[in-house]
């Protein structure tokens, strides 16, 4: 039987954090309509080899090389006979019934094609994310932030449109690609994420490209906890990556 939700990991020498990740999910979602995707891109660090003796129900798709972020999650496209399709981070962790939340919110509002839920770290802060198309600007206001201080300046609060009432389902420009929850029909119309990008922007990219066949919105009624480690920040090759997909993402719709 096919199912109606499915849901895909990508993982690359994630061990620290994907039990959580796996068991919370599984955990929330009903085993006769949910089906769980992960494709290893390559992980030395025993990952699909614990997955594979530990989670006989997950369906696990071993690359043996890492393309990326987007790459990744493409692999799964053509085995999706769902209604919904989620992209999940190997560091996120699931505490209620968001998933099933969403779900039937979608199952209510029939021209909405994405949906972002609210993303908080695990002790429940909120996280400050892009909800507006990147621009420069913001990204240099997020590369600048003091993570312990607690102060959101002007531009990151534009950023994340926290200058709008976000109590409420709201229409956003940008989505988080640690968690994002797509009509499967919509997302194999975009023919999933653009591969170019190895990591980073993607996400910003899919949701301005869906924004042209259907609704991306924000629906703050399902929190979604993300351990968000922000290694781009701290790791030079990441960050060199970082920017690589920054000058993609920009010279492909020509703004900055």
């Amino acid at each position: 039987m096919n199912p109606k939700v499915t849901g895909c990991i990508v993982t690359y020498n994630n061990m620290k954090s994907i039990k959580k990740t796996i068991d919370t999910v599984l955990e929330f979602t009903n085993p006769d309509d949910f089906r769980l995707y992960v494709v290893d891109n390559g992980s030395s660090d025993g990952t699909p080899e614990f997955i594979r003796e530990n989670y006989p129900e997950v369906c696990l798709i071993e690359t043996n090389t890492n393309n990326g972020f987007g790459s990744g999650h493409n692999i799964v496209l053509p085995m999706l006979t769902s209604q919904y399709h989620i992209v999940i981070n190997p560091d996120i962790v699931i505490k209620d019934e968001a998933i099933n939340n969403i779900v039937e919110f979608m199952d209510n509002n029939p021209e909405i094609g994405v949906v972002s839920p609210k993303i908080c770290f695990p002790d429940g802060r909120e996280q400050i994310l892009g909800k507006r198309n990147p621009h420069l600007k913001y990204l240099v206001a997020s590369r600048l932030r003091k993570e312990k201080d607690g102060e959101v300046s002007k531009l990151l609060k534009e950023y994340a449109m926290l200058d709008c009432d976000l109590s409420e389902v709201t229409d956003i420009e940008n989505t988080t690609g640690c968690f994002i929850v797509f009509r499967t029909e919509i997302f194999k119309a975009l023919k999933g994420f653009d591969s170019k990008y190895f990591m980073y922007f993607e996400d910003a990219d899919i949701a301005r490209r869906a924004r042209k066949i259907t609704r991306v919105v924000y629906y703050p009624h399902a929190t979604i906890y993300h351990v968000w480690e922000r290694e781009s920040k701290r790791n030079f090759k990441l960050m060199l990556v970082h920017i690589k997909s920054m000058f993609r993402y920009f010279f492909k719709w020509k703004t900055i």
